[in-house]
Parts: C-alpha cells; sequence; structure tokens
C-alpha cells in the first residue's frame, strides 16, 4: 500500500516536472512570437494616440481604457479561436493570411512614406483646442481605433500562430493568450504614458524646484519630437515586418529565390565588419526587407486605384 502510494506520487511528481518544463516551452514560444510582431506593436502605439487628440484630458485614459478591452475582445475571443479553427481545419489558409497581412503593412507603410515626402495639409483644425464632451465623438473615434486595431491584431495573433503551428492546441492557445493580453498591456499602457506625459510635464514645469521644473520643460517641448520620431520608427517597422513576411511567405510557397538572395546580400555585407557580423547582418536583412516592402506596398496601391476601384465602381454601377 505504502510502496503505491510512494509510486503515485513519483507519478505525479513526473508529470509535474513534465508541465513545467512545457509551461517554460510555452512561455519562451510566446516571448519568441511576441518579439517577431514588435514591428506592429510599435506601429500600433504610435497611432493610438491621434484617437485622443483634441479631446478633453479628462477623458483620455476612459477613452484608452476602452480601445483597450476592445482590443482584448478581438485577440482573445474572436481572432483566438479563429486562429486555431484556422489551424486545425485549414493550416494550409495561414501562410496566404500572413502574406495578405504582410501586404497590407506595406501599402500603409507606403503610405506613410506619401504623406511623409507630401505631407497632407489639410489636418483638422479641432487638434489645436480640446472639443467639448461628446459621447458621439467618443464612441466614434473608439470604434474607429477598435476596428483599426482588429487587422493589427490579426496580424499578431496570425504571426504568432505561425511560430507555433506544429506545437500541441494547448500550447497554441497557451501561447496566443499570452502574446494577446501581452501585447495589448504593452501597447496600450504605453499609449496611455504617451497621452498623460504633457500633463505631467506641465505639473513639473510649474514646480518651484529648479531641477523638477527644468525637466517639466524638456517633456512638454520634447513629447511633439517624440511623437514624430515614435511614428517614424512605427513606419519602417510596418515596411521592414512586412516585407519580410511576404517574402518568408513566398518561401513557404515555394519560391525561395528572393529569401536566398537577400540573406547572401545581407551575409556579404556584414562579412565587411566581423566584430558586429549579427547585427550588421539583421541591419541589412531589414533594411532590404524594408525597401522591398515599400515595393509592394506601391504595387498594391496601384493594383488597389486602378484595377479594383475600378471594377468595383462597375459592378455597382451594373447592381444600380
Amino acid at each position: 500500500m505504502t510502496s503505491g502510494i510512494i509510486a503515485l506520487l513519483d507519478d505525479i511528481t513526473a508529470l509535474a516536472k513534465v508541465a513545467a518544463a512545457s509551461l517554460d516551452d510555452a512561455g519562451a514560444m510566446a516571448a519568441k512570437a511576441g518579439g517577431k510582431t514588435a514591428g506592429i506593436v510599435i506601429d500600433d502605439a504610435a497611432v493610438t494616440p491621434r484617437y485622443v487628440v483634441g479631446l478633453c484630458a479628462e477623458r483620455e485614459l476612459p477613452i484608452i481604457r476602452k480601445i483597450a478591452k476592445g482590443s482584448l475582445k478581438n485577440k482573445l475571443l474572436i481572432l483566438l479561436p479563429g486562429a486555431l479553427g484556422l489551424s486545425l481545419v485549414a493550416p494550409w489558409v495561414i501562410t496566404p493570411m500572413l502574406m495578405a497581412g504582410g501586404a497590407f503593412l506595406c501599402l500603409e507603410g507606403y503610405h506613410k512614406v506619401l504623406q511623409l515626402i507630401r505631407p497632407v495639409l489639410h489636418e483638422g483644425k479641432s487638434d489645436a483646442t480640446p472639443a467639448p464632451h461628446s459621447n458621439d465623438l467618443e464612441q466614434e473615434r473608439i470604434s474607429s481605433a477598435v476596428r483599426t486595431d482588429f487587422i493589427l491584431s490579426a496580424e499578431i495573433m496570425a504571426i504568432t500562430l505561425a511560430a507555433v503551428s506544429t506545437s500541441p492546441l494547448w500550447m497554441q492557445s497557451f501561447v496566443l493568450a499570452v502574446v494577446g493580453l501581452g501585447m495589448t498591456l504593452l501597447v496600450y499602457g504605453a499609449v496611455a504614458l504617451i497621452v498623460k506625459a504633457d500633463d505631467a510635464g506641465l505639473a513639473m514645469a510649474k514646480s518651484s524646484m529648479g531641477v523638477v521644473r527644468a525637466i517639466g520643460r524638456i517633456i512638454v517641448t520634447g513629447m511633439p519630437v517624440f511623437l514624430k520620431l515614435l511614428s517614424f520608427i512605427g513606419m519602417i517597422a510596418m515596411l521592414w515586418v512586412g516585407g519580410g513576411i511576404f517574402i518568408h511567405g513566398l518561401h513557404e510557397l515555394g519560391v525561395h529565390k528572393p529569401e536566398k538572395v537577400i540573406h547572401h546580400a545581407a551575409e556579404a555585407l556584414a562579412s565587411l565588419l566581423p566584430s558586429l557580423h549579427g547585427l550588421l547582418a539583421w541591419l541589412a536583412q531589414a533594411s532590404i526587407a524594408a525597401v522591398l516592402g515599400i515595393l509592394v506596398g506601391a504595387m498594391i496601391d496601384l493594383l488597389v486605384k486602378h484595377v479594383l476601384q475600378h471594377l468595383f465602381s462597375s459592378f455597382a454601377g451594373r447592381r444600380k
């Protein structure tokens, strides 16, 4: 009897060790998958603050909280079950879906490059002064932000699923949930800090302590520059991630040449300075992927404007 109990305890201990190791593996996979979504996360953090521009300061955090809740619903209640369903029923769809998402990121990045080259001059004048509190305006901003988040979240979940597609279903679920929750907290926590930095800087600038007052002034004057820098990094990240996803998707579909050429070019550039080989190889690959991302975005933009819109207009005209 005693030996049976001891044997049972040994089995339980062994199972616990296996479970702990599996959780460690799942955690490591979640961290790795999350790292691959860095470009999208940066862009999300750069884009979201504009949804509270022009609104009363006391409504900024409540609006961000509502957008974050919408983002969690997108990831955990819609995209996670959908991703697992695809993994079980049609795993072959994952690569084309990733490529479509990568193409969308390239298109968005291309549009941002155009805006950088030819700045849009007709920005809304309401950005300069806070608008009165309006439930309709708030809801419109929140709905728009959640729709944009859905697209970015879908790409995050698709990249994550591709990274764990060969794992057991429970591990896929765990990693998708951890990445979805972690990315949401990271993005909207950062957004909350960004949008309230001005208020904190103004409060510090009124301090009687010289050092605190100086720091406050630096924050107030530096935030516009920081936001522009963040937006620029987000643009580069979208092109780099989108181009990289598109190229890797071609590789998965049997078109190996583009990825091989980029790899060899990056290795050749990195070999010029062996002490920084890893960093230079990554920078070269990311730069080439970003340039290709611009080209992909430009081609898709032409396709949308000169083919798809024409077809849609023709179809709509026939229905009328």
